[in-house]
């Protein structure tokens, strides 16, 4: 059991880890993806360094320090956040087929923004109306019904486990991508691009680029791998404008949930999301100690 389980190794996750541990709470930080301040070739206008540093070194100095102090860290992919007793959490991670599970008292959420929405055309137009981005959530909405996962990784997976004991069938739709290993007989795999979602008042086929269609009833987005706001949504907590909301101590709608750094919305720098995982740090810190 984990006081805490941090989604994410940017400024905003390890800055929340570094008040965590030097406070003596048990933490694990989770990340598969490397942090976006990665990207930044050169940084000049953060506190505290003479000469400009790249977000690269920023970035690992950050990991390295949190792990200095006692943080864990887990280099794999998260793709289920459920609740499990007691106002705790499970965290599932993909493992080679196989999912791990690790248990916290409370979850950060810090990865960041999504970046990587597909670009076919329909999917804005059919959200809500055949269109998910989430299976937990929807899967009794779609019983006995054919849909399909769009993505082609572990997190499309995880979705597809969640729909087969409900729906009539699934299909993974990879839009040309190599799909992950999976054996399953209830599972059809299309790896064809995609050129459109069509329907009228629903979603109601796809279109491929060889001018194939396919007839559907639903389809989950899953593609690349779950983002802050993916795991807030399944969770049950408020989102608006695909930004999580928080209140002033980095708590979501959820109980023993936090969001800081990008998710959250606003300015998307780097000193606000080191000053909202600090916040999110303190204010865990003090719960558990209260209790």
């Amino acid at each position: 059991m984990y006081d805490s389980i941090i989604i994410g190794s940017g400024p905003a996750g390890i800055s929340s880890a570094v008040y965590m541990v030097r406070a003596g709470l048990k933490v694990l930080i989770i990340s598969k993806n490397k942090s976006s301040l990665n990207k930044a070739e050169k940084i000049e206008n953060y506190y505290g360094f003479e000469e400009p540093i790249s977000g690269k070194k920023l970035n690992e100095d950050g990991i390295k320090q949190a792990k200095r102090l006692g943080a864990e860290f887990l280099e794999k992919e998260v793709i289920s956040i459920r609740y499990y007793e007691n106002e705790c959490y499970e965290v599932l991670v993909a493992n080679q087929g196989k999912d791990e599970k690790y248990i916290a008292k409370t979850i950060v959420l810090a990865t960041g923004t999504n970046r990587n929405r597909p670009n076919i055309r329909g999917i804005k137009e059919f959200e809500g109306k055949g269109i998910s981005y989430c299976a937990i959530c929807d899967a009794s909405f779609f019983r006995n019904k054919d849909v399909a996962v769009l993505g082609n990784g572990d997190y499309a997976i995880g979705e597809i486990e969640e729909l087969l004991p409900i729906v009539k069938s699934v299909t993974m739709l990879t839009n040309g991508l190599k799909p992950i290993e999976y054996r399953s007989d209830k599972l059809d795999i299309n790896t064809k691009p995609i050129r459109e979602f069509r329907g009228t008042s629903r979603i109601e086929e796809i279109e491929f680029e060889d001018n194939s269609v396919k007839e559907i009833n639903g389809v989950f987005i899953a593609q690349g791998t779950a983002s802050s706001v993916d795991f807030a949504k399944k969770l049950g907590a408020m989102v608006e404008n695909n930004y999580i909301v928080v209140n002033e101590k980095m708590e979501t709608t959820v109980p023993n949930i936090y969001a800081c750094g990008d998710c959250t919305g606003g300015l998307l720098q780097i000193s606000k999301a080191v000053y909202e995982g600090t916040v999110a740090g303190l204010e865990i810190i003090k719960k558990l100690k209260k209790e």
